[in-house]
């Protein structure tokens, strides 16, 4: 008999299956990030008062910085006032005072009468001061010697915002001439182009009320942009420095501090002083 031949089958060699190693790191990553807050929250359990002591002292802090900023700006304004000799005081408001209880403006300190207020009226060309016409026939119910000015956009039209205050302001018998605001550098604009712009509204405005406007500046943007070139104009300085007690010669009037309290009003509010006394204020008013 023949001997059968007996064929083996060739065994076929598999490969591994590679196991889902991206759901195995996720989920190592979730009880990571999972562990971490835990323990964060934990911390912050367990500290608790600790962390609450810390953030009331903080805001104690700030609150406590904030009355010695006001304590070192009263004891200057006290001295600015004592040596201020019978020159005129006043305020200028805006929206940013709310609402003013204008009977009751009367003196700084129980003391130092209140003899004028300037009142903002515009902003650029598109805006009125939400508490222009309250403040405007507040002032005058007071009899206060009162002024108007206009807070200036420098990358505006300078002839629309003119426009813009002309529309608003009416300047009667007694009032002070009007004033133009400006504390900003142009964005867009040169310098020169800037003055333009100012000389314009300043044109404008005078030609239309027939008297020439003051100009409220900074002492530095005085020094550096307009004091030579605006020479033919009266100036209105802000100033704050703790170490300037008196004003120059060549002021018209000088803002010496914007965190004075008056009765009548919430808050903090500008104060000025005008470089004559009371009947040397009323000469340079509207005839």
């Amino acid at each position: 008999m023949r001997k059968k031949i007996v064929r083996r089958k060739t065994a076929v060699a598999r490969k591994p299956r590679k196991k889902n190693s991206g759901f195995s790191k996720k989920l190592v990553n979730f009880s990571l990030i999972s562990l971490v807050f835990l323990l964060f929250f934990g911390l912050v359990y367990h500290y608790r008062d600790g962390l609450a002591y810390y953030f009331s002292f903080k805001s104690d802090k700030v609150l406590s910085d904030s009355a010695e900023e006001k304590r070192i700006s009263d004891v200057r304004n006290f001295q600015v006032l004592e040596k201020k000799g019978t020159k005129a005081v006043g305020l200028d408001v805006s929206e940013y005072q709310g609402e003013v209880n204008w009977s009751a403006v009367d003196s700084l300190e129980n003391k130092y009468p209140i003899d004028f207020v300037f009142v903002r009226a515009t902003v650029g060309n598109d805006r009125l001061d939400r508490k222009f016409k309250e403040n405007w026939l507040g002032a005058k119910k007071q009899q206060l010697i009162r002024g108007a000015y206009h807070y200036y956009r420098p990358n505006e039209n300078s002839l629309e915002q003119a426009e813009l205050f002309i529309k608003t302001v009416s300047l009667q018998k007694g009032d002070l001439p009007p004033v133009l605001d400006i504390e900003k550098l142009p964005e867009n604009q040169s310098i020169e182009r800037l003055k333009l712009g100012l000389r314009r509204w300043l044109q404008a405005v005078e030609a239309h009320y027939k008297v020439k406007p003051i100009i409220y500046t900074g002492e530095s943007y005085y020094d550096d942009f307009l004091k030579d070139e605006f020479s033919d104009y009266l100036f209105w300085i802000a100033n704050y420095n703790f170490y300037r007690e008196k004003m120059d010669e060549d002021w018209l009037f000088w803002q010496f501090t914007e965190k004075a309290s008056v009765s009548g009003i919430k808050g903090n509010v500008d104060v000025n002083i005008y470089n004559g006394d009371l009947q040397q204020l009323q000469f340079i008013t509207l005839e």
